[in-house]
């Protein structure tokens, strides 16, 4: 006998009210756990349950956040029922019977308490009380974990950049130069050298220009072409051209040809960073 919920709790929100089900065999007990239930503030009972599979098919469905749960039903007992829902579904139980020799086993079952019947309102709303703590933990832990989680993308995305270097080191006329990879703005091959545009200055390194695109961060750095690489952070505008072609234009005048092949992963790029 279900009594169907409106809407399903969402994970991970403020704790709002506790969505019941009441498992018992006996209608006049479930009419009176009912009527203890509706005097508590924020309790709603999302479905009435009759038999052991009818309330596997209501946590599945009304997903409950507390279960009051008979020991003795129809098909499937209480320690049954628990065994056919998923951890993951599994709400807040709480027995209760007319019997103190399953409160042990209750127990072991992970039961947040056992009220025996008959029971009062002052007896149940100390259960319903211990509910709302347990769940205010439960939800406090799931924000943790979601925040470790964006903490551990945030590191391995931190690892994954720390892995392109961020300077190149380069001789130029005797000297050696430090050179962050962001003052570059584009890079061009040059034989079996690549030479290094960083505004009025350029530098010869010697290595083809596939090493030096594995070198940079991919996020940063482009290719546009088979011979060359641009700081897509450089590129003040792209002008359209026959054949599906890119003039790319940076920001110091700079104008670059963008082959047809190159064309997708430089929109894609431009889109990431704009």
């Amino acid at each position: 006998m279900l009594a169907e919920a409106n809407t399903p709790a969402v994970p991970g929100q403020v704790l709002s009210a506790v969505r019941a089900v009441i498992a018992d065999d006996e209608r006049l007990a479930r009419e009176k756990l009912h009527l203890l239930l509706n005097a508590e503030s924020d309790v709603e009972v999302v479905a009435e349950c009759a038999s052991g599979r009818e309330t596997v098919a209501a946590v599945r469905t009304a997903k409950p956040t507390l279960l009051l749960l008979d020991i003795q039903m129809p098909d499937l007992d209480g320690f049954q029922v628990l065994s056919e829902i998923p951890p993951e579904e599994m709400p807040v139980v709480i027995f209760t019977s007319a019997h103190d020799q399953y409160a042990i086993r209750a127990f072991e079952a992970h039961a947040l308490d056992y009220l025996l019947k008959p029971f009062d309102q002052e007896r149940l709303h100390h259960a319903v009380e211990r509910a709302r703590d347990e769940m205010r933990k439960t939800q406090a832990r799931e924000v943790t974990h979601r925040i470790l989680d964006l903490l551990a993308q945030r590191k391995s995305q931190e690892r994954a950049r720390s892995d392109f270097e961020r300077r190149l080191v380069v001789k130029s006329k005797g000297r050696v130069v430090f050179l962050d990879l962001d003052e570059i703005d584009w890079v061009g091959a040059d034989a079996n050298y690549v030479r290094l545009n960083a505004g009025k200055e350029s530098y010869l390194l010697r290595e083809t220009i596939s090493r030096a695109a594995e070198r940079m961060d991919p996020n940063i750095f482009i290719r546009i072409h088979r011979s060359t690489l641009v700081n897509v952070r450089k590129i003040k505008e792209l002008i359209p051209v026959n054949s599906g072609e890119y003039v790319v234009v940076l920001r110091n005048g700079k104008e670059l040809s963008c082959s047809r092949s190159y064309r997708a992963g430089l929109q894609r790029m431009i889109e990431q960073n704009s």
